[in-house]
């Protein structure tokens, strides 16, 4: 799959950082490897070296650019035809506050009463941003710059 011009965030010799295309959460990143395996054992030793400062990076704008509380990262893809990727998805406190706000998340909630209590796991979290950031016709209003505009405040800090 071409990822289009206007998603494309960075890129190093191995790997494209986007914006995920169908994601209204500004910051929801994908960092997909540019040869075709969805193996990490498949790839260079320069691949494998560019990755981990690569995913630090891009951690680390999200939290110092964006204001970011927490970040996921994380590989959860399988499906053919893909190269290896990993999420990166930002964890906003209005994002918090909306999983919170919203019932029907609180029937997969086990060991936490609600905020100041137990907090969530990201298994929990990340749920509800696919659900509701990536899925839903009509995600929730986001707090922030755009996703527009979240891609060229991200440019300008991976690419320095």
């Amino acid at each position: 799959m071409e990822i289009p011009a206007q998603f494309h965030v960075s890129d190093t010799s191995g790997w494209l950082v986007n914006h995920r295309i169908n994601s209204a959460l500004p910051g929801y990143l994908m960092v997909s490897s540019r040869s075709f395996t969805n193996d990490l054992a498949d790839l260079s030793a320069e691949a494998l070296c560019e990755l981990g400062p690569l995913l630090a990076k891009a951690q680390h704008a999200l939290g110092k650019v964006l204001g970011a509380k927490r970040v996921y990262i994380g590989r959860y893809g399988h499906t053919p035809g893909f190269p290896i990727h990993f999420h990166i998805i930002p964890i906003y406190g209005w994002v918090e506050d909306l999983f919170w706000q919203d019932e029907r998340y609180r029937l997969l909630q086990t060991f936490a009463d609600g905020p100041g209590e137990t907090p969530t796991d990201g298994a929990e979290l990340t749920f509800f941003i696919w659900r509701e950031f990536c899925e839903r016709a009509e995600p929730p209003p986001i707090k922030g710059p755009s996703v527009t505009e979240t891609i060229e405040l991200l440019r300008k800090t991976l690419r320095a």
